[in-house]
């Protein structure tokens, strides 16, 4: 698939990443982060379910690429939990957001015959260069930062691998929405049955203590990626995956006004970078 992104299918992507940003706050500023993190998976999965009896069901060919998401999307929620234990918000979401797309854009062409337009690279570049740049404000020197940075990278290997998988799943199962929530529900039966039977007892007394993420989180949670999802219906994967980690965008403010955290001036160097690479994918 080639072309440029139409206005709606930037405004989706950009609501997309708000809600990402949002929720991925969200785990940060809980201090229990494997039951928060559990907890916004799982929400998904049952507002999933509930969904579902309404919805057409997904075609037959695109359930391979169900169940292949399903398992890195497992592999991506342990990888996410051990990123936000050892590292901060400011570190382990610009790594893992900035390096997946550009993953994305380098094996998209082979592995599903798309391709970017020299444009459209730019604008990759922009944005990756952007997040990455954010990365290297916001070290912090820890003494376990090799960790976090060896988790965020594993991580950003997930990201990147589900992305293309449900990309070209989404599109074979001409049923977006369902498609959608056929992932959530599957990775959230997973993660429920590891958090029964690593934390036994401990994930509904979490969701009875905290209705408002549990409802919230798990809203979030599964519009972020539908919408992203949705979009890839109508642009190249590699272009919507690069504009959805504009998110960093949100999650610069969100520490700054709801946070009170500093921002340098580096960091609003590499944020304008990233709007500059969201425009140009725009105009691309």
């Amino acid at each position: 698939m080639t072309g440029t992104m139409s206005s709606t299918v930037v405004g989706v992507v950009l609501c997309g990443a708000l809600l990402h940003a949002s929720w991925n706050a969200l785990l940060k500023s809980r201090s229990d982060t494997f039951l928060v993190t559990m907890l916004v998976a799982t929400s998904a999965g049952v507002i999933s379910a509930l969904a579902l009896p309404f919805l057409p069901a997904p075609d037959a060919a695109s359930w391979p690429y169900l169940a292949a998401s399903t398992v890195v999307q497992l592999a991506y929620w342990s990888l996410l939990v051990a990123a936000y234990r050892n590292s901060d918000m400011s570190q382990a979401y610009p790594l893992m957001r900035g390096s997946a797309p550009l993953l994305v854009a380098l094996v998209s062409g082979p592995l599903i015959g798309e391709t970017l337009h020299p444009a459209q690279w730019l604008a990759v570049a922009c944005i990756c260069g952007g997040i990455l740049g954010l990365y290297l404000n916001g070290r912090t020197g820890r003494p376990d930062a090799p960790r976090a940075t060896m988790f965020a990278l594993l991580n950003a290997c997930m990201i990147a691998a589900f992305t293309l998988i449900d990309g070209a799943g989404v599109r074979q199962s001409h049923s977006p929405v369902a498609y959608t929530m056929w992932v959530f529900l599957l990775t959230g039966i997973g993660l429920g049955a590891r958090t029964a039977f690593t934390r036994p007892g401990q994930l509904w007394p979490y969701a009875r203590a905290h209705p408002f993420i549990a409802l919230a989180g798990g809203v979030a949670n599964l519009g972020s990626y539908g919408l992203a999802l949705w979009a890839m219906t109508r642009a190249p994967v590699a272009a919507v995956a690069a504009l959805r980690e504009s998110s960093i965008l949100f999650a610069v403010a969100i520490a700054a006004l709801v946070l009170r955290e500093p921002v340098s001036r580096g960091r609003l160097a590499a944020v304008a970078l990233v709007a500059c690479g969201a425009v140009a994918m725009r105009l691309a």
